[in-house]
């Protein structure tokens, strides 16, 4: 038998994602049925517990995604913790409030969205293709999710109970509310009055277009290397317990090795690059994850003939020191 090489283990492909078709309660609504949600690094969110995780070693933020094919819709829902999106590929509309009336922005690819915490949002695929959207939520326990009142009444017509505990039951394949299980009360008007609004203008202020940030203050890219801070510098400067970067590396240009001391996380935009942890080196490529322990010395680089796009996500608010090896 031939062991895979232990870099594979850090690394979740685009190609080897497991979707997950029924992890919340609005899965069988019209317009939503088609949606697929991944559970890439940490439990998320998901109220299915069959949801396949794929890394599940604690980073202090969760990494997530959607997949959707056009026209299909993620309902009105609200979290506790803080909630981005950076749009890998497709073209998205995300909406805001109860019923996705008070606001809402239109974004493609390389664009980034930071979704305040308690407020209603949503978000549709409104391209002619499939897309795909790569999420970071806060902390290591996300929460639950509290779905506007219209999500449960779309539920009960297709079967679906939602348990206190975030358990979805299927009663339409045969499953039972176990004994005892406290069936989650739906959502109040006096809980929607409590939530945040925000009108189009308000989610304008939360986007960061693609090509728009800044570089870090102070930091000085290697020759090749272009470098965008996306979350920890305004506009979105407010706590989220991670930063997010872009890279941009012109062919043949490397990230040099170094360490870190917090978790860190790699997305593949665009191209190509080869990840160095360790001794070991793995090409990866477009919608590929990458997490690198704690510590381990790490380099990228591309080796491609066109431009790579990475983001990074690092835990904690402050900037972290590089260490260079």
């Amino acid at each position: 038998m031939t062991l895979a090489p232990a870099i594979e283990s850090r690394i979740v492909r685009y190609a080897d994602l497991v979707p997950c078709r029924d992890a919340f309660i609005d899965t069988r609504s019209p317009g939503s049925d088609q949606k697929e949600n991944f559970t890439i690094i940490g439990p998320g969110v998901a109220e299915n517990p069959n949801q396949h995780v794929h890394i599940s070693e604690p980073h202090g933020f969760n990494i997530g995604g959607a997949r959707q094919p056009p026209r299909c819709l993620n309902s009105q829902h609200s979290h506790e913790t803080v909630e981005v999106f950076y749009v890998h590929s497709g073209q998205w509309r995300f909406m805001s409030g109860e019923h996705g009336t008070d606001g809402e922005v239109f974004m493609g690819p390389g664009d980034l969205i930071s979704l305040p915490t308690r407020m209603f949002r949503g978000f549709e695929n409104v391209g002619e293709d499939e897309g795909f959207l790569w999420a970071v939520l806060g902390g290591d326990d996300a929460g639950h999710v509290l779905w506007a009142p219209y999500v449960f009444a779309m539920a009960r017509d297709y079967g679906l109970v939602l348990l206190e505990d975030g358990t979805l039951i299927d009663t339409a394949k045969g499953e039972a509310v176990p004994a005892g299980a406290k069936i989650m009360p739906e959502t109040t008007a006096q809980q929607v009055e409590a939530l945040t609004r925000a009108d189009s203008q308000a989610l304008a202020a939360c986007v960061v277009p693609a090509g728009m940030a800044r570089p870090p203050a102070g930091a000085t890219a290697p020759l090749g290397v272009t470098e965008r801070l996306l979350i920890g510098a305004p506009p979105i400067d407010w706590p989220h317990g991670f930063t997010l970067s872009e890279a941009t590396l012109a062919p043949g240009a490397a990230l040099p090795p170094h360490r870190l001391r917090v978790p860190d996380v790699w997305f593949v935009q665009e191209g190509a690059v080869a990840v160095a942890i360790g001794e070991e080196t793995a090409l990866c490529g477009p919608g590929d994850t990458i997490t690198v322990p704690v510590g381990t010395v790490r380099a990228l680089s591309n080796p491609g003939a066109t431009p790579a796009k990475v983001v990074q996500v690092r835990g904690g608010d402050g900037l972290t020191i590089v260490e260079a090896v």
